[in-house]
């Protein structure tokens, strides 16, 4: 068998390695006892590609620079536990005439081998590929191996509630293969549901039916319906991993657990509620691996991005943003803080719930039962000495109040309001006590949002949208003779929908010197927006067929979130 020494030398030939990093690695080898090439890619000095492709030759093995996507046998993933898999970074890709073909990272490890050569009873033959490459095939064909929920409801027919409270630790709900089969129903379900991008898990029991639904972009879908008699053990169990209370059906609930999908943290927010026929249930899912998005990413083009940047940037003021739940408002709100993040500034926010984290950015979540309200949050921030302040939401007089005044003595605030329009959230303010002077001082700029489907960009197709349509939007003086639409005709990729990912359509209000005297004059919001659409601010519904002409959206995707514009 060849020294890892050797290793050493066959780097520094090859690669140009130097002998003193070579001789640092192997002090760190001798304290640590991990393999010499594992501690240089540490070091940076080794790139993984080249270290697995320098052992595979120097041990006669074949190199995988990429694992083919061919599926793997139900029965050999079966045989081979995920968290195994990931553990030793060892990857079991065919299994036939006695001899198992696997993929590793470290194939001087012989412990794994040995223990997969007993457990299938099969001739080990070994190619290397980098860890991180074998990661990637481990969550894939995992995940496609998982099967959806309705793959479980024979099991949970037959099944009693025995078994439900099993611990429930953070651990990857793909390897599921030895629990009860309602814990294994409900692992799918919110497996099915992340790999299908919903962002909520609807649980919904009627008379004689029990429902679940996923909300996909916005719109809900319903999935399967799982056996009636299974509801109190589903939803039980639903409520142990939430740490709620099993035996309370009578009062909402609220709770929240974290579970990894696929190597990805998945955090999952819970809400109960009892209706005539039992509790519903409610799961919202936030990825907590993904990063927030910029400004650029959430469908804000070159003009308004440059307005809404001078906007943010001021030294004080109130940037607010509007919009129905599920507009896409926080998500605007965390771009906003991630563009002005840095060491020079102080920026606290206090939220309900936190939905990402903000590295640098001190978060505080809104806890009722101990009176940490918007309000009380913000009086405590105001003591700590912040540049710029977030207020998940303005909802009562007191918080807005509160953030007028933090306006006004040279803060910049950011927070939202559930308005349907940018001219609403003036009247809106207005409504809950706060003076229009003090409005109009404070404010210097609304955002309206809505979220627009996107079309499937595999199955785009051209069409031409009826003539009823165009004149329902008020478009057929707008639009032009030659103007082409398109459409999704619904392909696997886009589960037959026409639709997939979201993006946004915006209404920018500036605050200047007109819309400051009707607001002093306590003009309606329908007024302060003709008096902005004549200054070319741009309507929800204008940028939504924009966006229909640009081939990124439909028309009828544009009428349907923006059908209370006249």
């Amino acid at each position: 068998m060849t020294s890892w020494k050797q290793l050493g030398e066959i780097l520094q030939e090859q690669h140009g390695i130097s002998p003193e990093k070579i001789e640092e690695a192997l002090k760190g080898q001798q304290a640590t006892g991990r393999p010499l090439g594992e501690i240089l890619v540490g070091m940076k000095v080794l790139p993984a590609a080249i270290l697995a492709r320098v052992v595979s030759e120097q041990q006669d093995l074949p190199f995988l620079e990429t694992i083919p996507e061919t599926a793997v046998s139900s029965d050999l993933l079966n045989l081979v536990p995920i968290n195994f898999a990931k553990e030793h970074r060892i990857f079991p890709m065919e299994r036939a005439n006695g001899r198992l073909k696997v993929a590793v990272s470290d194939p001087l490890d012989f412990r794994p081998l040995n223990d997969l050569a007993a457990l299938t009873r099969s001739q080990v033959e070994v190619s290397v590929s980098t860890p991180e490459e074998i990661l990637r095939a481990i969550n894939r064909s995992y995940e496609r191996h998982a099967g959806e929920a309705h793959d479980f409801i024979e099991d949970i027919e037959g099944s009693s509630p025995q078994g439900l409270a099993a611990d429930f630790e953070p651990a990857d709900l793909l390897d599921a293969s030895d629990e009860a089969p309602i814990i294994r129903f409900v692992n799918s379900l919110i497996t099915q549901g992340y790999k299908e991008r919903a962002s909520d898990i609807h649980i919904e029991p009627f008379e004689s039916e029990l429902i679940a639904r996923y909300r996909i972009d916005g719109i809900l879908y319903e999935v399967l319906r799982p056996p009636h008699k299974a509801q109190a053990s589903i939803i039980s169990r639903i409520k142990i991993m939430s740490n709620m209370n099993i035996a309370e059906k009578r009062l909402p609930q609220d709770g929240r657990f974290r579970v990894r999908i696929a190597g990805k943290d998945v955090d999952v927010r819970v809400s109960t509620l009892p209706t005539a026929f039992g509790e519903r249930v409610v799961m919202r899912l936030l990825d907590k691996s993904s990063s927030v998005l910029a400004l650029e990413d959430i469908g804000m083009k070159t003009d308004l991005l440059r307005q809404v940047d001078s906007m943010i940037h001021k030294s004080h003021g109130i940037f607010l943003v509007t919009g129905p739940t599920g507009s896409g408002k926080t998500t605007t709100l965390y771009a906003s803080l991630s563009r002005l993040n840095s060491r020079e500034k102080n920026i606290i926010t206090v939220e309900d719930p936190i939905e990402y984290q903000l590295a640098g950015v001190g978060q505080i979540q809104v806890n009722a039962k101990i009176n940490l309200t918007f309000a009380n949050g913000l009086r405590s921030i105001l003591r700590q000495d912040p540049d710029i302040i977030m207020i998940g939401e303005i909802r009562d007089g007191e918080t807005a109040e509160i953030a007028v005044q933090s306006a006004l003595t040279g803060h910049m605030v950011f927070s939202t309001l559930h308005t349907n329009d940018a001219a609403g959230a003036l009247t809106r303010l207005v409504e809950m006590g706060i003076e229009p002077f003090l409005a109009a001082s404070s404010i210097v700029g609304i955002l309206a949002q809505r979220l627009v489907r996107t079309i499937c960009p595999q199955c785009k197709e051209q069409y031409t949208p009826s003539t009823d349509m165009i004149q329902e939007m008020g478009l057929e003086k707008t639009v032009p003779p030659d103007a082409v639409f398109y459409r999704g005709a619904g392909c696997p990729q886009c589960m037959d929908i026409g639709y997939r990912g979201r993006t946004g359509i915006y209404e920018l209000l500036p605050m200047d010197e007109e819309i400051r005297d009707l607001l002093l004059q306590n003009k309606d919001a329908a007024s302060i927006k003709a008096a902005a659409t004549r200054k070319e601010m741009r309507t929800l519904r204008e940028s939504g067929l924009a966006l229909a002409l640009a081939g990124e959206t439909s028309i009828e995707e544009v009428l349907r979130v923006t059908q209370e514009e006249v």
